[in-house]
């Protein structure tokens, strides 16, 4: 199994893909710290003021919005073993198909859990001089904060297995990037906005996601942290076993 690590580890850091894909994770929480913290006094805003424990929750949160670029991640990860033909050597050279499929789900969760920690930190480099500046107190230590940071953490590292299940099960790169995107932007947000199923929206992978970080959201109701955790942790083993499944099944060539 090391050696089946130390493998899907250098293909990870043989393209830039997983730099591009760090570096626009760092831009989208930049962008939505600065959001956050800029629009905070404007007329109107919905969202909790940052003196309170929900806003400072949210402002930290915003960190975990890249979540969909660590699904990218992890489909690119799978799809590209088909679609440049180099599952068929791989899977020659270590025939038990599952260590191989097991060994690029702990790679990537562990990538995943890189990605996760790089966006707190920005998160936190950003938002602590900017309250300061602002007179806002705010301890990393308070107010739900360390649920939130380490939520962000732990729920990218999931998505980024999700990647991979969603890859190992549609073989597709593109069809496989484009479908994880339409559901997570415009089937998710649908259902987080219509009245008639916004209920539902916390039973989803997005929904989970926020009812671990403890993010607050007008109108919408989200399970708790543990309750959240571990449903979208079900969704992570749900997607890796299907996709593990498919792949020690399936013909290469």
């Amino acid at each position: 199994m090391t050696r089946l690590l130390r493998a899907e580890f250098t293909k990870l850091f043989s393209t830039k893909l997983w730099l591009w894909l760090l570096l626009g994770a760092i831009g989208l929480t930049a962008l939505f710290v600065g959001l956050t913290i800029g629009l905070a006094d404007s007329p109107g805003n919905p969202n909790p003021p940052l003196t309170t424990p929900e806003g400072q929750r949210n402002l930290f949160g915003v960190a975990g919005a890249s979540s969909a670029l660590a699904v990218v991640l992890g489909i690119v990860a799978m799809t590209s073993e088909y679609r440049h033909e180099t599952v068929t050597p791989t899977f020659l050279a270590t025939p038990r198909r599952g260590r191989v499929v097991l060994a690029k789900l702990l790679a990537y969760a562990i990538a995943g859990l890189g990605f996760g920690a790089v966006n707190a930190l920005v998160s936190i480099a950003m938002a602590l001089p900017w309250l300061a500046a602002e007179n806002i107190d705010v301890s990393l230590t308070a107010n739900g904060i360390p649920r939130t940071l380490i939520g962000v953490v732990l729920g990218l590292a999931v998505y980024t297995v999700l990647g991979v299940g969603i890859g190992a099960l549609l073989r597709n790169q593109v069809a496989a990037i484009v479908g994880a995107l339409v559901y997570l932007f415009v089937i998710e947000g649908l259902v987080s906005a219509l009245p008639r199923v916004r209920d539902y929206y916390q039973y989803l992978p997005g929904g989970a996601f926020s009812g671990l970080v403890g993010t607050y959201q007008p109108n919408v109701e989200f399970l708790t942290g543990w309750q959240g955790g571990l449903l979208l942790l079900a969704y992570g083993v749900a997607f890796a076993a299907l996709g593990t499944a498919l792949a020690v099944r399936r013909d290469v060539t």
